[in-house]
Parts: C-alpha cells; sequence; structure tokens
C-alpha cells in the first residue's frame, strides 16, 4: 500500500487539528479545495472526525492525528 492523493489529503486535514489541544476544532468550508472537502468527508466516515465537515477529532481521530504529526516530524529531520 502506498500514499495516494486521497490519504494525503486525510493527513492534510488531520494536521489542520491543533496538537495542543483537543478541544478545537476546525470547519472546511464549501470553498475550500474538493479533495480537502472530500477527505474530511471520508475521514467522518471512517469515524475520525464528529462532523463530515471537521468538526472534532474522536479518540481515534486524535489517535491518527498524533501519529500523523509524529510522522511529519519524523520526516522533516533533527531541529537545528
Amino acid at each position: 500500500m502506498s500514499y495516494n492523493e486521497e490519504s494525503l489529503a486525510e493527513l492534510q486535514v488531520l494536521m489542520l487539528f491543533s496538537d495542543r489541544s483537543k478541544l478545537e476544532g476546525i470547519k472546511i468550508h464549501q470553498s475550500a479545495d474538493p479533495g480537502l472537502i472530500s477527505a474530511a468527508q471520508r475521514l467522518f466516515e471512517s469515524g475520525l472526525l464528529t462532523q463530515s465537515d471537521g468538526g472534532y477529532l474522536t479518540s481515534l481521530g486524535g489517535e491518527a492525528a498524533d501519529h500523523a504529526q509524529a510522522l511529519l516530524s519524523l520526516l522533516a529531520g533533527p531541529q537545528s
């Protein structure tokens, strides 16, 4: 399995959530990139978001967002 445009868009949506507070939600507006709108819908259908246009992370969504943030940090390499 490899990353494709859909999975990258889903990761991008997860990265929109604050890593400091799980109490902050997001709203993906109808004027947003169609790929992000679809990604949010898929994450909602998968049980990671509370609303089809963002909302809040579920417990599973919070775990996924934490992993996404960790992966991005690892790929960025050591910070100087």
